[in-house]
């Protein structure tokens, strides 16, 4: 599977519960931080529901 790079680049600050666990579950922290995860159906999944706080690129 290819792997994506996954980078916060707006804050969780006045978002929901759930957004917020999504973000701490797809293991960033900070804004700018940066994972790189295996392009999986869940993962996609938990970008989906907060692509307004992310960027993803392909690695």
């Amino acid at each position: 599977m290819k792997n994506i790079k996954i980078t916060q680049v707006r804050s969780i600050i006045d978002h929901s519960q759930r957004q917020k666990d999504t973000i701490k579950a797809l293991g960033l922290r900070r804004i700018n931080a940066s994972v790189v995860k295996q392009q999986t159906p869940q993962i996609l999944g938990m970008i989906a529901k907060v692509k307004h706080l992310v960027t993803i690129e392909e690695c």
